[in-house]
């Protein structure tokens, strides 16, 4: 089953009207032949092979693919994965996360709420006061989460999966580094050192590229003039950096970026490539296993049983899903990375068949990634 069959498959059985699928396999010497469009990237030790289907031409909004995408911005701009939220964002300071490290935030162990409706002002018409709404965000504490998340121990509180942390730490790195977003620190740590510029950022980004889409149409939303076409879907995003993006949600890509970019972290990982100049410690500790769950920092690791990354990929595997129905899945032992990227939330987020068909494509996606290293 190729990646535009997969695509194919999703339209029809989740609801989803576009679907890009898409993987990479690394090899040990070069290419053999030629695929639809290899090499992916290379260096001295191998090459990449890649195979893209579906609407390959399409730009995805990303949603919580951004995660790690922060993540790797924070750890290539140098940033110490110590260094306390209050240091770098004076909106936090007076609050419980003054004196959180940036790595819990990445955790989803600072002790943070899931979510807090930063966004409402807009739906009663009325503008966001940014500042107010980070100091709200770095306020939203737990309650089972009281005092220094460092003297629970050095991997925090118990893990709770919370945007508000990464809209934090991308708001502090974006500060940090001078840009104006997010968004923006990812597209210069992140995917313009890839080659990736015109093929994923900001709408704002890729627009100063004069990229104009296409876009992938996302969820009908009254309060936002209809249909959300060229605009982040997620509300907190929108309220925070419009155009621009934020630490959980605001880039846009193609399926061929996205494994790009999951090729990339699998080299930097191993010394390799782009992102492995300072050496693999550098991302390693991104995707060390933490206690209490799967959650690592920026990437998910793949669950024992029931996972969303399918049942070929192995149990070292990391990786994240997006609302919108994104995702990329990277597996570190069989050197490959599957993507599937979907707009399941169009017209409506109520649509999930997507849960089901998820583990099936990225199983198929392994496959083919297998096949790709045949000769």
């Amino acid at each position: 089953m190729t990646p535009s069959d997969i695509a194919r498959g999703i339209e029809a059985r989740a609801a989803a009207p576009a679907a890009a699928a898409g993987c990479g396999a690394r090899l040990q010497v070069a290419p053999p032949r030629s695929s639809a469009d290899m090499p992916l990237a290379g260096d001295a030790m191998g090459a990449w092979v890649r195979e893209t289907g579906g609407a390959t031409g399409l730009y995805f909004d990303l949603a919580s693919v951004t995660k790690p995408m922060t993540a790797v911005a924070a750890a290539r701009a140098g940033i110490d994965p110590a260094t306390p939220l209050g240091a770098l964002l004076a909106e936090a300071r007076g609050t419980p996360s003054e004196g959180v490290p940036l790595e819990l935030l990445f955790a989803h162990r600072a002790g943070l709420a899931d979510h807090r409706a930063l966004y409402a002002p807009l739906v009663r018409g009325e503008p966001v006061d940014r500042s107010a709404a980070l100091r709200e965000a770095a306020g939203a504490r737990r309650a089972d989460a009281a005092g220094d998340p460092r003297d629970a121990g050095p991997d925090g509180f118990e893990p709770v999966y919370s945007d508000l942390g990464y809209a934090l730490a991308g708001e502090a790195i974006a500060r940090a580094t001078g840009a104006r977003d997010a968004g923006e620190a990812i597209e210069r740590f992140v995917l313009e050192p890839l080659g990736l510029a015109g093929q994923a950022g900001t709408v704002r980004g890729l627009a100063s590229r004069g990229v104009e889409g296409p876009f992938a149409p996302t969820e009908d939303v009254p309060w936002r003039g209809g249909v959300i076409v060229g605009a982040v879907h997620d509300e907190n995003a929108w309220a925070l950096t419009g155009l621009g993006g934020s630490g959980h949600a605001g880039i846009f890509g193609t399926v061929a970026a996205v494994v790009t970019f999951g090729a990339a972290v699998l080299d930097g990982l191993a010394g390799r490539g782009v992102f492995g100049d300072r050496g693999a410690a550098s991302l390693e500790w991104l995707v060390r296993s933490r206690p209490g769950g799967t959650l690592r920092a920026g990437f998910d690791g793949k669950s024992a049983e029931g996972s969303s990354a399918g049942a070929r990929l192995g149990p070292r595997s990391f990786g994240h899903l997006g609302f919108t129905g994104t995702s990329v899945w990277i597996d570190p032992d069989a050197e490959l990375v599957v993507a599937l990227l979907t707009n399941r939330v169009c017209p409506s987020r109520d649509h999930r068949a997507i849960r089901d068909e998820r583990p099936r494509a990225h199983d198929s996606l392994f496959d083919r990634a297998v096949l790709l290293r045949e000769p």
